[in-house]
Parts: C-alpha cells; sequence; structure tokens
C-alpha cells in the first residue's frame, strides 16, 4: 500500500473529472468520478470494482504525452513477450515511437505516423506510433494550415494499443496482463519508468 501513496506527478492534471470528460469511460466509471478525491484514489476504486479496461482508459488520458506514448510501447513490447509476433512494419512504427519519446522533436512525430501508414493498424505498435503523432503539432501536411489534434486522440490511441496487446491473451490470463500494464502505467506516472512491473 504504500506504493499507492506516491502521487503521481507525470499527469496532466490531478482533476479527476478533467481527464474523465476527455474519456469514454462505462457508466460505472463515471458515476464513480464525483466521489473521486484524487486520481490515486478513482483509480484504485475502479480496480477494486473490477473496471480495469476504465482505469486504463483514463490514465492513457490523464498521463502527459510522452509518458503515454512510453507506456503503449512498453504494451508493444509485453506483446511480443507473449508470445505474439509483430510484422517488420510495425516494428518499425513502434522504433519510430519509441524515438519519439526519446526525442520528441517534430520530424520524429511525423516520422512516427509515416511508419504507422506502412501497417495494417492492427498492433499495439502502430498504435503506439499514431499517438505519437497525435501528441502535439498539427495533422496536417506541413505546408498546410496547423490542425492541432483534439486533445483526446492520444489517450485513445494508447487505450487502444494496451487493448489490442492484452486482448491477444487467454481469457484466463486477462486481467493480469490488464493489471500488470496498468502497473507498468502507474510506475510512469509517479515517475517511474515502467519497467519495474514488467514481467
Amino acid at each position: 500500500m504504500a506504493e499507492q501513496a506516491q502521487p503521481l506527478v507525470k499527469l496532466v492534471t490531478t482533476t479527476v473529472g478533467d481527464v474523465a470528460a476527455l474519456c469514454e469511460l462505462t457508466a460505472p466509471a463515471k458515476d464513480m468520478v464525483p466521489g473521486a478525491p484524487n486520481p490515486e484514489a478513482y483509480i484504485g476504486s475502479l480496480t477494486q470494482a473490477g473496471l480495469m479496461s476504465d482505469a486504463i482508459r483514463w490514465l492513457a488520458q490523464g498521463l502527459r504525452p510522452r509518458e503515454s506514448v512510453w507506456w503503449a510501447c512498453l504494451a508493444a513490447r509485453a506483446y511480443v513477450e507473449w508470445g505474439n509476433t509483430l510484422p517488420e512494419p510495425d516494428i518499425a512504427a513502434l522504433t519510430a515511437a519509441e524515438t519519439w519519446v526519446f526525442k520528441p522533436e517534430e520530424e520524429n512525430r511525423r516520422a512516427a505516423m509515416a511508419k504507422a501508414q506502412d501497417t495494417g493498424y492492427q498492433s499495439p505498435a502502430a498504435w503506439a506510433a499514431i499517438a505519437a503523432f497525435w501528441s502535439g503539432g498539427s495533422m496536417a501536411p506541413p505546408e498546410s494550415p496547423a490542425v492541432p489534434p483534439p486533445q483526446h486522440l492520444i489517450g485513445r490511441a494508447v487505450w487502444g494499443a494496451i487493448m489490442i496487446a492484452t486482448g491477444s491473451s487467454p481469457p484466463a490470463d486477462l486481467e493480469k496482463r490488464q493489471r500488470q500494464l496498468l502497473d507498468q502505467g502507474l510506475d510512469i506516472a509517479r515517475g517511474g519508468n515502467g519497467r519495474g512491473n514488467a514481467g
């Protein structure tokens, strides 16, 4: 329990409702928002209620862009560790997403989307790269007027990456793997690198 006491310092805001407003939460998860005093308590309530997907969705939206994309990258790595195969284009997309995380420059952001477009958009790696592209900047070509990505898109892409990664699991392993990735996301939110809970 001591670990849960550590603050989630890598969130865009600590206001539970502001993040929830950007998410497509289930009705039970929405009902918990008004009574949540802080993000830690809210995520704890969701997990205790078995609403793992909602907890992941909220955290994917709540994390800062670099941290959120990194979480999606870890999900793609876990997907491979769990015995799945990424085609070469998807490996390239994952590499591009990780490159943006470590060097979040415009060239790398656009390169991530270019690599994602070479995939079939069916893997967590592809959606990690899309999340990097939706992290900011413009969705329009460089020579066109700027079209900023809507604020909710990055969280949806990251949530999608994690759901694809865990969706490949046998039913008996689904909750365990969702919890594993949620623990990684929480470690990232506390300022860690998310690798301490890998396994």
